[in-house]
């Protein structure tokens, strides 16, 4: 005996198959944020030198900025 599969079946199987494919997209991106070893500080994951913050750096940056401030006050 064939099994008669309707379209409102097959209709109801894509919406699951969509669903199950929404809820391990978002738990996987849930997951590389929380608990990638990868990671380098930031939630893309990409290793990049965006998560890793050079103080020296930052503090010449504000010193020749206020600096020139004073200067043009």
């Amino acid at each position: 005996m064939l099994l008669a599969i309707t379209s409102v079946e097959i209709q109801y199987f894509l919406i699951a198959a969509a669903f199950v494919a929404a809820a391990f997209y978002v738990g996987r991106i849930l997951w590389r944020a929380f608990f990638s070893k990868t990671a380098a500080g930031c939630a893309k994951g990409c290793g990049g030198a965006c998560g890793q913050l050079d103080v020296e750096r930052l503090q010449a940056t504000i010193e020749a900025r206020a600096a020139r401030e004073k200067a043009t006050a």
